[in-house]
């Protein structure tokens, strides 16, 4: 066993108790909340791939006992997973070290640009992050929906703990959905438990390998990924959820939204990889992979490009770079798969550089509208480039990490004889494209309105430094892709 493994996911919850705890003491919760953000990509990369048996209690076929009777050792229970196993793989590892990034450099740009920190905003940050790592960890299907739950409610409190207009009434819509998004993907599992006879992932696979060819459980098998696909939807704000997706993200601040929209790839990603492995043998799995993805896409660039608030313009753009991920799964192997996750994990930097970079904005306006906006290029040059260049990178254009992973997409799409997704892909890059270069337009370029007001001069030389680093990532993803792929193929040559 390797006790570093659950660390990963322990560390972020008691120091989300203790920031709690803190919540009155503003040095010590800034104190904190910057070692444990800083310590967690470290401790994400010194951790060993392997297996974590909860209880140590492994398999059998593992526990070296001799003179077993044959008549364990020829059954399934030889290999059963008696205990709740973590996994940590080079997929969990590149995704977890990311997330860390990722919430490291929100927390970083938080605590400088606000006087008082909040504990209980920070307690759920790293909730979410504990929340989101144990999900992509988990080989158990029900200890997922345990954080799956925890990490809807760590997204309502977030929203919560927005300024923004209406952001009660998000967070009860939200939670409204929860309700019901939540359930639906427990009575999946329950079903899939009552079939196998267990609720570990890698058990699940071998016994619905078996089933899914038997007539009288076929149909059960597909009742229980349809229950479980419209969870994962939910998670994911994949379409029908994508609205309200977008609009949680744009109800939060900007150092939140960027933490969410982490959150909800992750959880999209955990829960797609669970279901490849149980359910990529049926028929239908990747035809419906490709139908959800395209339409996610689709609608995403659409309904920003009739967005006026550039906070619901980004939040459509990121809901719809997700249907990216799925094409992936959907047209199947292991580069196709590999570039899909790869899309995924540039999104994850280039949302979250933009969700703080053009927090700036409201920063120094307090407002999101564009129509309200103009001439802002002169309040700060440097970080206008960088959010042109991180727009640019969400677009797919070179030398940048989103060009490579979609060009992999495209590829893939065209080595296996879908030449329409290809198009499609591009087709959306372009929108992706032109929609962005004309809120950058309105915000940064046009003439600035004469009832425009500043309530504040300067931009925070932390989030100067926090889009930087970003955008240097973007840049290294993008000429040297060797560093995730690798690893990400690696993984799923396991799967596959």
């Amino acid at each position: 066993m390797n006790i570093s493994i659950p660390l990963i996911v322990i560390i972020p919850l008691i120091a989300a108790l203790f920031l709690n705890l803190f919540a009155g003491k503003n040095k010590i919760i800034k104190v904190l909340a910057f070692i444990v953000g800083l310590g967690l990509p470290i401790l994400t990369l010194t951790t060993s791939y392997g297996l974590h048996y909860f209880g140590g209690h492994q398999p059998l076929a593992l526990s070296n006992i001799a003179n077993l009777s044959t008549y364990i050792t020829n059954s399934s229970l030889y290999n059963l997973h008696p205990a709740i196993t973590y996994a940590y793989t080079p997929i969990a590892k590149v995704f977890i070290f990311a997330l860390g990034i990722v919430v490291f450099l929100s927390i970083f740009s938080y605590l400088n640009s606000e006087n008082k920190a909040s504990g209980p905003f920070l307690f759920m940050v790293f909730m979410a992050t504990a929340s989101v790592s144990a999900l992509l960890l988990s080989d158990d299907l029900f200890n997922m929906y345990v954080f799956f739950e925890i990490a809807a409610l760590i997204q309502t409190g977030i929203i919560i703990a927005s300024s923004a207009k209406d952001n009660y009434e998000t967070a009860l819509k939200y939670m409204i959905l929860s309700s019901i998004g939540g359930p639906i993907l427990l009575l999946g599992i329950t079903i899939l438990l009552a079939i196998c006879g267990s609720v570990n992932i890698t058990d699940i696979s071998l016994a619905i390998s078996n089933l899914v060819h038997t007539p009288e459980a076929s149909g059960v098998v597909l009742f229980a990924f349809s229950l479980i696909f419209f969870g994962w939807l939910y998670a994911s704000g994949l379409p029908p959820f994508n609205v309200i997706k977008s609009l949680v993200y744009s109800k939060a601040e900007p150092y939140g939204s960027s933490v969410l929209q982490a959150m909800s790839l992750i959880s999209l990603i955990a829960f797609i990889i669970a279901m490849f492995r149980i359910f990529g043998t049926l028929d239908i799995f990747k035809g419906v992979m490709i139908f959800i993805s395209i339409a996610s896409m689709i609608l995403g660039v659409s309904m920003a490009a009739m967005q006026t608030d550039f906070r619901r313009m980004i939040a459509y753009l990121s809901v719809g770079e997700l249907g990216f991920v799925g094409l992936g799964f959907g047209i199947g192997g292991n580069f196709a798969i590999t570039a899909g996750l790869f899309q995924g994990l540039n999104e994850m930097i280039v949302t979250t550089l933009l969700f703080i970079g053009l927090g700036t904005v409201v920063y120094l306006t307090n407002t999101s509208d564009t129509r309200k906006l103009g001439g802002l290029i002169g309040k700060n040059t440097f970080m206008a480039i960088m959010i042109l260049l991180g727009g640019l990178a969400m677009a797919g254009v070179p030398p940048f990490n989103g060009f490579r992973s979609k060009l992999m997409i495209v590829e893939a799409a065209l080595n296996t004889g879908f030449p329409e997704i290809a198009v499609i892909i591009i087709l959306i890059s372009i929108a992706t494209f032109f929609v962005f270069v004309k809120a950058f337009h309105s915000i940064f370029l046009k003439p600035q309105p004469r009832d425009l007001t500043f309530i504040r001069d300067s931009i925070p030389k932390s989030i100067l430094f926090t889009v930087l680093v970003l955008l240097i990532i973007c840049l290294i993803l993008g000429l040297y892709p060797e560093l995730v792929t690798n690893p990400i193929s690696q993984s799923i040559g396991g799967l596959l």
